[in-house]
């Protein structure tokens, strides 16, 4: 038996004080197993232990919502008897590691997320973040991730319909792959964790265990050091195949009556599905470790426990069901095996060669895990920008920032997503949102994913809005009516003053907006110490709360797109304009600068804008609309020009300056086009709405002209897609499939 030493301790990740804890709680010292159960469920991964208390702020209910936080996934209703399941969850350490298995396992996770309750997965999208794109590693981790979504996305047959990728020096040594997943099931036919009825039959499906990911949860809760390469034997390793049978599976066993209660085995494992539905039904669970399924000889409770193998299931069954239930694992070539009961001890008991090698009380490791009210510092704020220099030449400008990292094009990575398997998706990669038509309905589900890190950590109040608002805005852009949001929050190391400081900031912000918008969060993932010590890393990441949001279209055929449908046609910004250049593209990449305050965020503004906005797509008054974002007006024009082939001429006078007028990142700001004959009509809309309305150019052909009083500035459709496409493939031509 293995003597628990202050070592030992400190290897599972707990401090002396939670050891100190855990003494009391069992009222003597643990064994291996126990230890290492209390270490993962105490583990930031799964306890929440830094922002559980800050959470609790967030709006999580609405007229829509039918259930938030803290189940698998949020559900809101869609109509009809129809509902939307969906969850963002994070897979960072790993996916730096070992970059294909890292990120195809976190699209494997959050598909198990959602189909877990009853729902069949209609779209995946992510959010990824990249350091330099010179840095030595790269290459390599870029290679990787794309690869591991496509391969498992494709695999499994739902496609990846969409994502937002972004580089930054802050990311060099903690990358982040962000994975969402969106799925549609019955108001009647939802699926719920809480495990009830002593005697039920506790029953594992899916995957045989491995000694894969073993402390995966712990590794997950602490920054990078020099030894990232030991940390591989961490890293899950994921079978698509299989994930597509247990899904036909799960959803054929849901069709009858046999489940009281269902569970991913996510992070942690067998030990985080067992201890929250035996937790959250306010039971006890006792299990026997000799009948789980195992893929290697030898394996003790301790690696059962926590390891994090994939592609499996806790379910509690009513009495009586296991033979029907087998019957369709079996069909399926799925494990299945009862391995325990229900109990009302109130205590997790594992048995292991006929003696107990674990007897815990839940609380203690669920409800009653620490909770830390950190201490935190605010984010000074950033001072106005001061001698910014005048662009001279728009056109020039515009090239160099269509091929920049951040906003050059994404075709490299979305062609390797089967973004049309299953036949309905209506908007692919590339728009504001992406539009997935609800099979066998008129109705259409739009879905974004949405930050602008360099925002949060200049002003992480503001920043958390804007996340916020811009997911808002993609969705009103192509005429959904934002129903929700889901997020995923990536920070660096808590216990430091000022990074707690962004997570208190950010998520002050995201709550201010959501209660502005009547946009609550029903569901999400916390990712915390994103920051490496290793030899080229960056220290801590940027804040990142990455948002991700689903909204409703009744009619999917009135979704709207960001291409231009005909030359001749108005161009209109629709919102308030002022010019900011604060923490801008332009001002990066053109002066060199990343300064000054982000963009303020007018929440009752963009609430105004955003219903003309959906109003006027429904009516058909707009041919195309696109939000304005990273780059501002010029780069919107710009994307809505390469996506449609058709060119635009600007001919309004420049009332913030050029740079500040073409590529000022104004916040509740869109570009729609109208035809000569709807453009009374629409302006008067507008102004009837109390929104500034201002035609500022035409569709013409193959070019985009700037008109300005001392000559015109022109670039070609040609020369601009050479930029815009030139990026990806320029940078990843050499690279290495990982």
């Amino acid at each position: 038996m293995t003597q628990i030493t202050p070592e030992i301790v400190a290897e599972h990740g707990l401090s002396p004080e939670e050891y100190d804890r855990v003494l009391k709680a069992l009222g003597r010292e643990p064994n291996l197993t126990e230890l290492g159960i209390f270490s993962v469920m105490w583990s930031e991964h799964c306890s929440y232990k830094s922002s559980r208390i800050h959470l609790k702020k967030l709006p999580t209910t609405g007229p829509q919502v039918i259930c938030g936080p803290g189940e698998n996934a949020g559900v809101v209703d869609i109509g009809d008897g129809q509902a939307a399941i969906f969850k963002m969850e994070s897979h960072n350490h790993p996916s730096y590691i070992e970059p294909y298995q890292g990120a195809a396992t976190g699209v494997g996770g959050i598909l198990r997320d959602v189909f877990t309750m009853g729902a069949r997965p209609i779209a995946n999208m992510n959010a990824l973040r990249f350091g330099r794109p010179d840095h030595p590693k790269m290459k390599h981790l870029i290679a990787g991730v794309v690869h591991g979504i496509g391969g498992y996305g494709n695999c499994v047959g739902v496609p990846t319909v969409g994502g937002e990728v972004n580089f930054h020096p802050a990311y060099d040594g903690n990358i982040l792959v962000n994975a969402m997943t969106v799925g549609i099931a019955e108001t009647t036919k939802i699926f719920y964790s809480a495990a009830s009825g002593v005697g039920n039959p506790i029953v594992y499906v899916g995957s045989k265990t491995g000694r894969d990911g073993i402390h995966g949860a712990t590794m997950a809760s602490a920054d990078f050091g020099e030894d990232s390469e030991e940390k591989r034997p961490t890293v899950q390793v994921g079978d698509p195949f299989t994930e597509k049978l247990l899904i036909e599976a799960c959803l054929e066993l849901m069709a009858s009556d046999a489940i009281v209660a269902i569970q991913d085995m996510g992070a942690a494992g067998l030990t985080s599905s067992s201890v929250e539905m035996a937790s959250k039904g306010g039971v006890g669970i006792e299990l026997i470790m000799d009948d789980v399924p195992q893929r290697e000889t030898g394996m003790t409770p301790y690696e059962m426990m926590l390891s994090e193998s994939q592609e499996r299931m806790l379910m509690v069954l009513k009495p009586g069901r296991e033979a029907f239930a087998e019957a369709i694992f079996r069909k399926w070539e799925l494990d299945f095996a009862v391995i325990g009961h229900v109990t009302d001890t109130g205590r997790m008991v594992l048995k292991w060669k006929g003696d107990v090698v674990c007897d815990i009380p839940l609380a203690p490791l669920a409800d009653e895990a620490p909770l830390y009210d950190r201490p935190h510092v605010p984010t000074p704020k950033q001072p106005e920008l001061q001698n910014v220099p005048e662009c001279t030449d728009p056109a020039a400008d515009l090239v160099k920032l269509m091929g920049s990292p951040d906003i050059a094009s994404r075709r490299w990575i979305w062609e390797q997503y089967d973004h049309m398997v299953g036949g309905d998706t209506v908007q692919r990669p590339g728009g504001d949102a992406a539009v997935v038509r609800v099979h066998g309905t008129d109705k259409g589900l739009a879905i974004t994913t949405d930050c602008t890190p360099r925002y949060c950590f200049a002003d992480p109040v503001e920043g958390g809005k804007q996340a916020i608002a811009e997911a808002w805005r993609n969705l009103s852009a192509v005429g959904a009516t934002p129903l929700a949001v889901t997020n995923c929050l990536n920070f660096a190391n808590p216990q430091r003053p000022e990074i707690m400081g962004q997570i208190v900031g950010a998520l002050e912000g995201m709550s201010e907006a959501c209660r502005a918008l009547d946009f609550p969060i029903v569901s999400g993932n916390v990712s915390l110490y994103n920051e490496s010590k290793a030899t080229g890393g960056g220290s801590a990441i940027l804040p990142t709360p990455a948002i991700g949001a689903i909204g409703l279209l009744k009619d999917w055929q009135k979704n709207c797109t960001i291409a231009f449908k005909g030359t001749g046609d108005v161009i209109i910004a629709v919102g308030e304009r002022g010019g900011h250049l604060g923490q801008s593209i332009w001002l990066r990449e053109i002066c060199g600068r990343e300064e000054g305050p982000p963009p303020p965020v007018d929440l009752m503004m963009e609430r105004r804008t955003g219903a003309f906005i959906r109003s006027a797509i429904c009516g058909g008054a707009v041919t195309a609309c696109h939000d304005v974002s990273d780059g501002g007006l010029a780069v919107a024009i710009a994307e809505m020009a390469l996506a449609s082939n058709i060119g635009a001429i600007l001919d309004q006078p420049q009332p913030f300056g050029v740079a500040g007028s073409w590529f000022g990142e104004d916040q509740g700001l869109y570009v729609v086009t109208v035809k000569d004959e709807a453009l009374a009509d629409f302006l008067v809309a507008a102004d009837k709405a109390g929104l500034a309305a201002d035609p500022i150019g035409r569709t013409i052909a193959n070019r985009i002209i700037f008109e300005m009083e001392e000559g015109d500035f022109c670039v070609s459709l040609a020369d601009l897609r050479t930029a815009h496409e030139g990026f990806f493939p320029a940078l990843m031509g050499t690279a290495d499939a990982a």
